[in-house]
């Protein structure tokens, strides 16, 4: 098993792993929040690209948080996969998509901090997270992506399940998963320093590089 010092090793690493999109003007780099954007501010660097934030909640069931029927995204974006939503009642799916909308709400107003919308149209949009486990938000953050208008969407992770790599492969038109352990736990475990990133930190990575 490989560790990464941290998320600046690992975003490095990544990066090498993404050249092939460097210099190229259509690029836009997505954090996911909050620990995929100290990651994705390194890659956006060396590939010469615009860093940004996609803000994404999952709609999951009320029993199983995990088990996403849908997603949440800026301006208002709702994708849902009918056939897992089916079984909800009207009355759960609104206190869902109401707690969720809330807090991408929070998050919204937090990190764009006057900054316009996200415009994804005619973008490549790279969506970088610190690690995949279940795949489940990142999974939201493509179909989301693809609602926002890119006509390109790729996966950057540093490390990640073989599940999740596969899952994700069949939504992005790539996934560039740098590490698929076979025996995957947590992503924290292939990090020695794995700390909490604040919503102050994303902040101030946002308006350094803007």
């Amino acid at each position: 098993m490989t560790t990464y010092r941290d998320r600046t090793e690992a975003a490095e690493v990544l990066a090498d792993r993404l050249s092939e999109l460097a210099g190229q003007p259509d690029v836009i780099v997505l954090g996911l929040v909050r620990g995929g954007v100290p990651v994705a501010r390194v890659v956006a660097q060396r590939l010469g690209a615009p860093l940004d934030v996609l803000v994404v909640r999952k709609l999951g069931m009320p029993w199983a948080p995990e088990l996403a029927y849908g997603a949440l995204g800026p301006d208002g974006v709702e994708v849902l996969n009918e056939q897992i939503a089916g079984g909800l009642s009207e009355s759960d799916r609104a206190e869902v998509r109401r707690r969720e909308q809330a807090e991408l709400d929070r998050r919204e107003s937090r990190y764009r901090a006057g900054r316009p919308p996200l415009d994804l149209h005619g973008r490549t949009a790279v969506i970088v997270d610190d690690g995949l486990a279940t795949g489940a938000t990142a999974r939201a953050a493509v179909q989301v992506a693809r609602h926002l208008g890119a006509t390109r969407v790729v996966v950057g992770v540093p490390v990640g399940s073989e599940q999740a790599y596969e899952m994700l492969a069949a939504e992005a038109d790539q996934v560039v998963c740098v590490q698929t352990p076979p025996d995957f736990g947590a992503v924290g475990v292939y990090y020695d320093d794995f700390r909490e990133v604040s919503d102050d930190e994303v902040v101030q990575m946002l308006t350094a590089t803007a």
